[in-house]
Formats: C-alpha cells, sequence, structure tokens
C-alpha cells in the first residue's frame, strides 16, 4: 500500500468512526436535531439558512424540506404522526406533516421561538420563547392557541418527561412544572452551575433532569425535595482539554438521554461526545472528535441511533471552520448501558 494510499485509508477510517454522514445538510449552522415518535428512522434537522429538513437517516435520503421566513432554533414530533413543529426566529410556530406535506402557520409569539417539546401525556405542544413565555398548542382543537404562561426570564432550553415540564431560563433560573396545572410551578429553583445554562433535559424515568452550561459542566438535579433526594444533586467538570499548556473550557451546549437505559450524552464545542452513567456517576464512552463544535444530539425511539449535528457555534467569532454536518451512529449497547449494576 502506498503512503497516499494509507492515508486515504486511515481518514476513511476516522470518518467511519464518526457515524454516517447525512447527505444534502443545510447550509448554515444546525440548531436541533430531533427523531419522530412514529418512526426510528425519520428525523428533523432545523438551521440558522431558515430551513427545516426531514431525512429518512436508513436511507440516507431527504424526504421534505420546508422553510420559516428567518432561522429555525428548536422543533419537536407530535406523537404517532410523523407531523413536526417548529419556530425560531420568525417568532411563528409552523406544523408541517410529512404524509401529505401540509404546512401550516399555527401562531406566534412576542419575541423568538427558543424551545419546542411535544407531551405525549397531554398531546400538546409547547413552546418557551425570549418573549418570556410558555405557550400550549393543540391542533386538534379550533382555537389551537390554549394558553400562555409568563415566565420571569427569556425561556433558553425546555424539557419533558412524564408529567413534568423543566423550564431553564436566563439568570439560571428554573422552573419545574405539572404539565396538569401551568398556572404556578412546582418548585422555582436555581441553577446550581454558576454560568449560564445552555441546555436541560429529563430523565426519562421521571426522577430529575440535567443541565449543562457554558462552563464546562453539567448538573443531575432530582425532583424529589426530600434531604435524602435532595442530597444526589451533583454536578461534573467536562469538555476539558489542555491546549498548549493551558486549560481551555469549552460550552456544553447538547445533551440527550438514551430512551431505554437512562444514560446520556454530552456534546461540547470541543467537538467531544460522551456518554454518561448519571446515577452512577461514571463516564462510559468518548467518541472520537468531530469536525467541529456539537451544536446538538438526539437518540431515536428506541436507542439504537443517535443523531450528531457537527455545529460551529461561534464561540470563538466569525472563522474559518468545518462544513456543517449531521452524522448517524448506531452505538453498541455497551456504549449506552450503565457501567455499574442497577440500582436495587
Amino acid at each position: 500500500m502506498t503512503a497516499a494510499e494509507t492515508t486515504t485509508s486511515g481518514a476513511a477510517a476516522g470518518a467511519a468512526a464518526l457515524g454516517v454522514e447525512l447527505a444534502d445538510a443545510p447550509r448554515d449552522g444546525i440548531s436541533s436535531v430531533v427523531f419522530s415518535n412514529a418512526s426510528k428512522s425519520v428525523l428533523a434537522v432545523t438551521s440558522w439558512d431558515k430551513t427545516v429538513s426531514l431525512y429518512d437517516v436508513a436511507e440516507n435520503q431527504t424526504l421534505a424540506r420546508y422553510s420559516h421566513k428567518a432561522a429555525v432554533l428548536d422543533a419537536a414530533f407530535a406523537g404517532a404522526r410523523d407531523v413536526v413543529y417548529s419556530g425560531g426566529l420568525d417568532l411563528t410556530l409552523k406544523s408541517f406533516d410529512l404524509a401529505s406535506k401540509n404546512e401550516k402557520a399555527l401562531g406566534s409569539h412576542d419575541e423568538a421561538i427558543s424551545s419546542v417539546e411535544y407531551s405525549k401525556e397531554t398531546g400538546v405542544i409547547m413552546t418557551g420563547g425570549w418573549d418570556r413565555t410558555v405557550r400550549l398548542w393543540d391542533d386538534r382543537t379550533p382555537s389551537v392557541h390554549i394558553g400562555t404562561f409568563a415566565q420571569p426570564e427569556r425561556v433558553y432550553s425546555m424539557s419533558t418527561t412524564q408529567n413534568k415540564l423543566v423550564v431553564a431560563m436566563a439568570a439560571r433560573a428554573i422552573y419545574v412544572y405539572d404539565l396538569r396545572n401551568l398556572s404556578e410551578p412546582e418548585q422555582r429553583r436555581e441553577s446550581s452551575l454558576k454560568f449560564m445554562t445552555r441546555k436541560v433535559a429529563c430523565i426519562p424515568s421521571g426522577e430529575g433532569f440535567a443541565t449543562s452550561s457554558i462552563e464546562g459542566r453539567v448538573a443531575v438535579d432530582y425532583f424529589d425535595k426530600s434531604a435524602e433526594a435532595q442530597a444526589k444533586n451533583y454536578s461534573f467538570k467536562c469538555h476539558r482539554q489542555v491546549v498548549d499548556g493551558v486549560d481551555t473550557i469549552y460550552p456544553v451546549n447538547a445533551l440527550a438521554y438514551h430512551p431505554v437505559h437512562g444514560t446520556f450524552a454530552s456534546g461540547g464545542s470541543d467537538g467531544v461526545v460522551c456518554m454518561w452513567d448519571g446515577f452512577n456517576k461514571k463516564r462510559i464512552k468518548q467518541y472520537p472528535r468531530y469536525p467541529t463544535s456539537i451544536s446538538a444530539l438526539a437518540f431515536n425511539a428506541d436507542g439504537t441511533r443517535l443523531a450528531v449535528a457537527s455545529s460551529y457555534a461561534f464561540e470563538e467569532g466569525a472563522r474559518e471552520h468545518a462544513a456543517d454536518a449531521v452524522f448517524v451512529r448506531a452505538p453498541a449497547d455497551a456504549e449506552v448501558r450503565p457501567k455499574a449494576p442497577a440500582r436495587k
């Protein structure tokens, strides 16, 4: 084998280690990736190029693409249907039915929509915005918009599990709601992380949630307010490297829980994705570095696929960077299963 062949072979092996790269990626920064609840292979990708792209990741093909009037920041799928809901800087919540290709504008916020969530328990869509509101939507009803709930700060990220909704906001504010009564939060918390929250993700079992910050840390917190349960809350350092002798700290932009095992993935601006056993406080796996920052992560419904958005988030301002891309991994069970025996 020649030197050139060796180099080519090594590059191909390195690319393969990252997963399958989706063809026809968005042309600008990738803000979110989300799998359908109805299909294990349908993925929606939102982008600063004003589009929402839907892919069949098993076939690596684009199924559909629709547009907003400005950057799209987040999306969520409805329960048993391939219907995606999206919002962003144009203030508008849209729905798109993949089967019929029907696209509708459902309503709007007064400022950007930063987070979109779907609750399988209630069947409603929830949006959080920079206008300091959480709004509820149900397109099965004539009015569609069914509630607006004021928040103390701009909403940065939301996550839901069972009947809980966690809203992470500016000024490190975190509110926990019971979806059956959004008039008042069940809990008002201040983040245990000292710097701005980037992402929140609920534990699938309903026990609590994880948050990440711009300062290379992740925290795991439990809903149970008893002293015993709260004593289990903790945070840890991650996504840090020594660069030219300097300890360099990177924002943790993405969190995603495995739907079966309850472990979670984190993605940082260092281009690294790690798998964590949050209950036993152990790192399970660190994947090879991606071309640029990890901006978003998502597992599919059975946890057999992990979508990874490699997309520069302009942490260092305008500079040359790798092209935006989405990779899809098929993690081995050992990479996502807790290391220690299940808790009794």
